[in-house]
């Protein structure tokens, strides 16, 4: 596309002089960009580089194409490509980036203090064949449920696991074009992957720890990882693991 760009530019100034030069000039730039892939060596590394936004933009009209979500990989690979997180200054894992942590944190704020959070449910499904005005949020206790009509399609653990979802939602909506294409499944798990980086209690501006813990089910005991506000006891992650598993690690 840039290359197509500098051959109309190049004809039209050729224009100026002779038409039919013009016509020359540019079927020959043409025949190059299809020969060779590109008309001026290093496109587009070259405008990339130097060549401002504004201008770049002008090339770019699609989003990008929408971030492939299959794995844990995936989503770390996801949450680097937009500057959500990355290597800790110790090399041995991944920290939220400075940038993505205040504006998470400004997000969750605003949302708590304007209350209105559930009208907010509905940004998780903008973009999927679904009428929003279909879907409601219910809460039992702490605990938070959305629904499209009767049936049930996100949960949440807490009100502050349910806050931190949808202010990182319209932070990753700002960050990544194509995350208006991901599926809901999608969305939901690159959202709770997130708050595994959680530092404050979005409720109630605790301290966050992580550790083992066991859930009591009717039948059986479940060994998890969880993540919790130590001031308010407010879970804002939990995932089932097998203790042996982690010993044979």
């Amino acid at each position: 596309m840039v290359n197509l760009a500098i051959a109309a530019l190049l004809g039209g100034l050729v224009a100026m002089v002779s038409p039919p030069l013009a016509v020359a000039v540019f079927a020959g730039s043409v025949a190059a960009i299809y020969l060779r892939g590109y008309l001026v060596p290093g496109t587009p590394t070259l405008t990339k580089r130097y060549l401002p936004d504004a201008v770049l933009k002008l090339f770019d009209k699609h989003d990008p194409d929408p971030p492939a979500i299959a794995d844990e990989a995936d989503i770390e690979s996801f949450l680097i490509e937009v500057d959500a997180v990355e290597e800790c200054r110790d090399g041995t894992d991944l920290c939220l980036t400075e940038a993505f942590r205040t504006a998470w944190n400004e997000r969750i704020h605003r949302l708590r203090e304007r209350g209105d959070e559930d009208e907010g449910i509905a940004a998780l499904f903008e973009g999927l064949d679904i009428d929003t005005e279909r879907v409601r949020v219910e809460s039992y206790g702490d605990a938070y449920e959305a629904y499209i009509d009767d049936t049930r399609v996100g949960q949440w653990e807490s009100r502050a696991a349910y806050l931190a979802d949808l202010a990182a939602e319209g932070e990753l909506r700002d960050r990544h074009a194509g995350w208006h294409r991901l599926g809901f499944d999608a969305r939901t798990e690159v959202l709770g992957s997130l708050r595994l980086w959680l530092e404050r209690c979005p409720s109630c501006d605790g301290p966050v720890t992580l550790g083992e813990d066991t859930v009591e089910s009717c039948c059986r005991s479940i060994d998890v990882i969880a993540a919790t506000c130590e001031d308010c006891e407010a879970r804002v992650f939990e995932a089932q693991f097998s203790p042996e598993a982690m010993a044979a690690d």
